[in-house]
């Protein structure tokens, strides 16, 4: 376009000069008398109108020019775009090739293997929710309990192992319950014991402010002539009480509740062990029965809540070991297993 324009710039300036001499021509045959001063100024006008005619068929030539070398540019323009798009075009294809085996890899072996792991969970905690609601449905019914009642499950016990409890306490009919622990699970066996018509519970609590939240819990269900909520903090509890610590001697004494608060505690028909919590240490719920069942009736049923546990695991085996209990493990969804003595 550019050379195009500097090529036509002395064509236009040559026409211009060629015009003007033609102009100066008619003027001067007037001057002369050749030509009269009507037929000069005709003259005149024929060639200023052959001037126009010739200029405007110019301006149509250089636009023409103009089009054809606009079009050739787009062209090469269009060309260099279109090559460069093309690879940039291939380059990305052959990335997204790369992104779709990785994925077809990562599906052929890792997604299978979580979906299965995921389905399965949701599978168990399906099955974990529909039988805590059944529980928790049959509990209500049976016991006639008040319309609000203290939530279950997470730090509380589950539904579950309170239909357990219900149970034991229907079967038994114990006079005295002991529960290791304090809280809504206390409430709820409050409620099975008024309604077998006897008995009476002592829940123990290490900690002082969680005793009072219990008792307050409670007293607001009118509960506090059957429950009593004991708060027993935690100290060093005998070695020899224990008998030999599972990782040998050396070990440090292990803490349970105070045996001070608890000696008058006798003819213990039912052991709820759903305490102390797990981080004051290891096996922290072994002294229980060690501590607890010479104070037993003779029939007296304990059940070990968390059973599913490592430490509670552990710790049932050295109670079936060194105490000669039998244990019976009863489905639930934190685990519960049950003992008694072998000769009952």
């Amino acid at each position: 376009m550019r050379t195009l324009r500097r090529r036509a710039r002395p064509l236009l300036a040559t026409g211009a000069l060629l015009g003007l001499a033609l102009l100066a021509v008619p003027a001067a045959l007037g001057a002369l008398a050749v030509l009269s001063w009507a037929e000069a100024a005709i003259v005149t006008a024929l060639l200023l109108l052959g001037g126009l005619v010739c200029a405007l068929g110019a301006g149509l030539w250089l636009l023409n020019r103009s089009v054809r070398a606009l079009s050739t540019s787009v062209s090469a323009h269009t060309h260099r775009v279109t090559e460069v798009l093309g690879q940039d075009r291939l380059e990305m294809t052959r990335s997204l090739s790369g992104v779709r085996d990785c994925l077809a890899r990562l599906q052929d072996h890792a997604l299978p293997k979580a979906s299965r792991e995921i389905r399965h969970a949701v599978t168990v905690q399906g099955r974990h929710d529909y039988e805590q609601q059944v529980a928790w449905t049959e509990l209500r019914a049976h016991l006639d309990a008040a319309p609000f009642m203290p939530p279950l499950r997470g730090w509380a016990a589950s539904p579950d192992v309170l239909r357990l409890l219900v149970r034991l306490i229907d079967r038994h009919s114990p006079e005295l319950v002991v529960e290791c622990g304090s809280g809504a699970s206390s409430v709820w066996i409050g409620y099975a014991l008024r309604r077998a018509g006897r008995g009476r519970l002592v829940a123990i609590e290490h900690e002082a402010r969680y005793a009072e939240i219990s008792r307050d819990l409670v007293a607001a269900h009118g509960l506090d002539d059957i429950v009593e909520v004991r708060h027993a903090p935690l100290t060093e509890v005998e070695t020899e009480l224990l008998g030999p610590a599972p990782d040998g001697p050396g070990e440090p004494p292990p803490l349970w509740y105070d045996l001070s608060r608890l000696s008058d505690l006798d003819g213990i028909g039912l052991l709820f062990v759903d305490g102390p919590p797990q981080a004051t240490g290891k096996q922290a719920r072994h002294p229980a029965v060690p501590a607890l069942l010479p104070h037993c009736t003779a029939d007296a049923v304990v059940v070990l809540d968390d059973a599913d546990r490592p430490d509670e695991r552990a710790l049932g085996d050295r109670w079936v070991a060194e105490h000669s209990l039998y244990r019976t493990e009863e489905p639930a969804e934190k685990g519960a297993h049950v003992f008694t003595r072998r000769n009952h």
